[in-house]
């Protein structure tokens, strides 16, 4: 049996799919800052174009910080590697991985017994009530590896 606190399964964003999630949210972002400025005769439309714009190109630079952490799985717990938690896995009560959930892109979807705070991470995670959703930007087997040990650590606490 491994230790508690030892790493199951890590999982990281994908260079490709988090560059061009970045790009494309930095490239609207200077398009409508752009845009802005070239409204001159309305101007609080222009003001509403920058205002977005760098609001977008915010997000942007938060989803390029947020992607550089990785996700880890330990038996007790899902983490990130700066040691937030997730969920626990004596919480887990479920994953989803089908085509038809709810859940982000190369991803699955977790179902937990008690309601957690909201949290977002671009491109990683989201959290609402009892569902957290991992994914987004990530590596796709790295995904499929660990809803399966997900799977397989809240399987073997049922017995």
């Amino acid at each position: 049996m491994n230790e508690p606190d030892e790493v199951i399964a890590v999982l990281s964003a994908s260079p490709g799919r988090r560059a061009f999630a970045v790009g494309s949210m930095g490239v609207l972002g200077v398009l409508l800052v752009l845009l802005g400025f070239a409204m001159g005769h309305a101007p609080v439309s222009a003001i509403a174009f920058v205002l977005i714009g760098a609001v977008v190109l915010l997000m942007s630079w938060q989803q390029y910080k947020v992607t550089e952490t990785t996700l880890e799985l330990t038996e007790a717990e899902l983490r990130t590697e700066d040691g937030v938690t997730l969920a626990r896995v004596e919480d887990i009560t479920g994953i989803d991985r089908g085509v038809l959930a709810f859940k982000p892109s190369q991803g699955f979807l977790v179902h937990t017994r008690t309601s957690q705070a909201r949290a977002w991470a671009p491109g990683l995670y989201w959290r609402f009530g009892r569902l957290l959703g991992v994914g987004g930007v990530t590596n796709a087997a790295q995904g499929k590896f660990m809803a399966e040990m997900i799977q397989a650590l809240i399987s073997s606490g049922d017995r």
